[in-house]
């Protein structure tokens, strides 16, 4: 019998048992992270590796430092998440890896790690879309969460408005035209003379400054629910340009709050019209910048406003990390999707195919 035939069979026993003890692996751009998820909800172990003091030395995540450090870290951290777990091996029913988005070669070395450990252990394997994790931190998070929901992902390289239909099914109602609201404030950070990683400490720095210092554009797109950010970082970043070629001093907490403002408003707003005119009753946040602090306030607030049940996985899930490809593989198991050795890392990848 075949790997993939053995593998199927026992796919297909724990759908029936309905329970499966998941171990993740996620590697798809600077954090290398293993995880154990038991049932798609229940965290027995989570451990990451962070690159961020590496790629901070370059001002941005160098792909080819990267694999090599997931290389570097991917042993390491499958013994301890089997301590911390006080599991062996054995224990594990299946094995689930990221095969993209992201970094091309960052992904080649988490799907043949994973690939090596399935095969040699003969379980069942899940890859497992990047972004479908990020919407399933919220199971983790939220246990009473089910399906069906409207999700606002926002992260480096995507800002998407989907419907969450049921577990494993999406509909698209929105993205973004161009820039994603990550990228847009890490590039806006950069002009700020703001450290790798810009995102966080753009927001960190906001925090007490004045939002309305600065008027910012907000862009008009042509499909009611995307999202166009790349209008407003070139005007925020040629604005810079000008008051500093005339001498003029830019108050950088002020600016970067102003700026902040604008994405979150863009985010919020077509997020609340969607919830609205799709009926939905229930709204969750996902991806990198679903920690931003205005971002989660504003959801919360405007999602209450407007009688709706508002969910957001603390920002430890928010980030990369395994425990949501764990998640989001269980419930691919459980429909008896799994992955033959033929599995390759697909960095341009879509969460809903068109």
């Amino acid at each position: 019998m075949s790997y993939y035939e053995s593998a199927l069979r026992k796919a297909q026993a724990l759908c029936q048992k309905g329970h499966a003890r998941i171990l993740a692996v996620e590697s798809s751009c600077d954090e290398t992270a293993i995880a154990i998820v038991e049932d798609g909800r229940r965290v027995l172990a989570n451990e990451i590796a962070s690159q961020v003091d590496t790629h901070a030395l370059y001002g941005g995540v160098v792909p080819e430092i990267a694999s090599r450090m997931h290389v570097e870290a991917l042993d390491p951290l499958l013994d301890r998440a089997l301590d911390k777990s006080g599991l062996t091996l054995k224990d594990i029913d299946a094995v689930a890896v990221t095969f993209g988005p992201g970094l091309v070669g960052a992904l080649l070395t988490g799907v043949s790690w994973g690939k090596a450990l399935a095969y040699a252990m003969g379980a069942p394997l899940i890859g497992v879309n990047h972004i479908e994790g990020h919407v399933s931190a919220n199971f983790v998070a939220h246990p009473e969460l089910e399906p069906p929901f409207v999700c606002l992902v926002a992260s480096g390289g995507h800002s998407h408005i989907v419907r969450v239909d049921r577990y494993g099914e999406y509909t698209m109602i929105g993205k973004t035209v161009d820039d994603a609201a990550g990228e847009a404030f890490d590039k806006v950070a950069r002009v700020l003379n703001i450290p790798y990683p810009g995102g966080p400490l753009l927001d960190k720095m906001s925090e007490e400054a004045d939002e309305n210092a600065y008027k910012f554009p907000r862009a008009h797109t042509p499909g009611k629910y995307d999202f166009s950010f790349s209008g407003l970082k070139t005007a925020v970043i040629n604005q810079a340009h000008t008051l500093r070629q005339k001498g003029e001093e830019i108050r950088s907490a002020d600016w970067a709050a102003s700026f902040r403002k604008a994405v979150v408003d863009a985010l919020v707003d077509k997020t609340m019209l969607a919830c609205r005119d799709t009926g939905a009753k229930t709204v969750a946040l996902a991806g990198g910048v679903a920690s931003n602090r205005k971002l989660r306030r504003e959801i919360q607030r405007r999602g209450g406003e407007a009688g709706l049940r508002v969910f957001m996985p603390p920002a430890s899930l928010c980030t990369d990390n395994a425990v949501m490809i764990a998640s989001a593989a269980f419930y691919r198991l459980m429909k008896g999707e799994i992955a033959e050795l033929t599995l390759n890392a697909q960095p341009s990848v879509r969460l809903i195919e068109n």
